[in-house]
């Protein structure tokens, strides 16, 4: 098999070639390994190449229904025995993981062939892909501009051929966000539906979900089966649907109310190409028969996104403390937005931080009783095109003189700053939509249906219910076949360094 053969393939198509005798596992990975040294060096996905280990599962039985199919897993919470889970940090790289987690247990289980890492911004914390310790991660489709964040390096390696899906997770966007960046289709299942054990039970009150991102709907759907299995183990048990995810893809739905808004939550500035992405998505639904219209949920975004915030900070700041403890690194040898972001989480009071995560709450009940009136709500997922690499770097001034100020620990009188004011809102106005089904816990999607006249991608969103995974993928492969997306790729003069 040549790559471009390999590359009409996604991954329930590879392992059906596989169990066939068609293809043998040692050759796709061969395939995907060459295709990584060929395109990697201009675009920085791997932050850890696993080729032994690949070879050794590519050279066993294929079992499962993804037998065979090479398959890179996420440089955060996806913990593969022996190998360290750096979460795009320097000081966990010689931390290496003790078990698998639960996820990766899974994708094992399923046949596929892990030989490696993905990049990922430190701790998951922004919308980008940038550290100091990995450097950036670009996006295939213009290099000079970012993939996304948090599961950055994923999409890139899906995007730019490599392999057809990759492992990725999601707490305030970081599935669908990067999904958006890179022309995918980008699922974030509802709270609790899988697993994120068994170190972790309910990750950030439940606003963050594992799960994939993928170039074809079936392949979502088919992993959604796998990932969706109980866990004795978990905070609780979400109910499935009588049949398989998979079938979700061989039927359109019924016809749909759908509510559509392109303002931004935060009330900052949508670009016109997200809000044609909308108009345009818009279009296409009615003429497939849904029902259309503007409607939204009307929650005030701007207290939802402090809200958020202040549950966001007091994680990285948990985060970074067990880090140092196991690593006996200092908050210097992090990301100076990392530093900040633990500092004011570290001065949020107890009382301050429950009543933040019990307004949880009032979002929730507001998006329900939307939901009651709207099958679905769609709005841009990206409020403009993908970020320029270093748009979002902090600024040389502001980083020598927070040092100091983080060493005598200033939280409190840093989170009262116009720079954390600034730092907040270069983190969220270009990625306002995606929070809410986070905190809410509700399943949402990124359907990439729309490319800029200047050739990038800029996917809309679509939050459901609760347990309308089904329902989400029923739609997401009728626009698939109505606006197919899967055979369009980044041009290769962008994918190599010399190009």
């Amino acid at each position: 098999m040549k790559f471009d053969e390999y590359r009409t393939y996604d991954a329930v198509g590879l392992a059906d070639l596989v169990a066939r005798g068609e293809v043998h596992p040692a050759e796709l990975l061969q395939l995907a390994s060459d295709r990584c040294a060929a395109v990697d060096p201009a675009l920085n996905a791997i932050s850890l190449p696993m080729g032994q280990n690949g070879k050794e599962l590519a050279e066993r039985e294929p079992a499962g229904p993804f037998g065979g199919v090479p398959f890179l897993i996420k440089d955060l919470n996806q913990d593969y025995a022996g190998y360290p889970t750096s979460a795009g940090t320097g000081p966990l790289r010689s931390v290496r993981a003790a078990d698998h987690s639960t996820v990766v247990r899974r994708w094992l289980d399923a046949g596929l062939v892990i030989f490696g890492k993905t990049t990922t911004p430190e701790f998951g914390s922004k919308a980008i892909t940038e550290t100091r310790t990995f450097g950036a991660t670009r996006n295939p489709w213009d290099p000079t501009r970012t993939p996304g964040g948090s599961s950055g390096g994923s999409a890139v390696a899906v995007a730019a051929g490599i392999i057809p899906m990759a492992g990725a997770s999601d707490g305030g966007g970081s599935i669908r966000i990067p999904a958006a960046c890179t022309g995918l289709f980008g699922l974030k299942p509802g709270r609790g539906l899988v697993t994120s054990g068994p170190l972790v039970g309910d990750p950030l009150f439940g606003a963050a979900s594992e799960g994939v991102l993928s170039r074809s709907v079936r392949d979502t759907a088919a992993m959604l089966d796998i990932l969706s299995v109980p866990d004795p183990g978990a905070p609780y048990r979400v109910p499935r649907p009588h049949q398989p995810y998979r079938e979700a893809v061989t039927a359109p739905p019924r016809r749909l109310r759908i509510g559509f808004t392109s303002q931004s939550p935060l009330g900052t500035a949508v670009s016109a190409d997200a809000v044609r992405a909308v108009e345009d998505a818009a279009t296409l639904l009615e003429s497939l028969g849904h029902t259309v219209e503007p409607a939204d949920p009307g929650i005030d975004g701007s207290k939802m996104a402090m809200d958020f915030m202040t549950v966001w900070t007091a994680q990285a700041a948990a985060r970074l403390a067990q880090t140092c403890r196991v690593t006996h690194a200092s908050p210097a040898d992090f990301d100076i937005d990392t530093q900040v972001l633990a500092a004011v989480g570290r001065a949020v009071a107890a009382p301050a931080l429950m009543d933040a995560q019990a307004r949880w709450n009032d979002y929730t009940r507001a998006l329900a009783a939307f939901h009651d009136t709207h099958d679905l709500l769609l709005t841009p997922t990206l409020a403009e095109p993908p970020l320029r690499i270093g748009q979002n770097r902090t600024p040389a001034a502001a980083g020598a003189v927070l040092p100091p100020l983080l060493r005598v620990g200033a939280g409190r009188l840093i989170a009262r700053t116009a720079f954390y004011r600034n730092l907040v809102t270069a983190n969220l106005s270009a990625v306002p939509f995606t929070q809410l089904a986070n905190i809410t816990g509700r399943p949402a999607m990124n359907v990439p249906t729309y490319w800029t006249p200047a050739g990038l991608p800029l996917g809309v969103q679509f939050v459901g219910p609760t347990s309308s995974e089904y329902l989400l993928l029923q739609l997401a492969a009728e626009i698939e076949t109505a606006r197919p997306w899967f055979d369009r790729h980044p041009p290769e003069s962008a994918l190599r360094s010399d190009g």
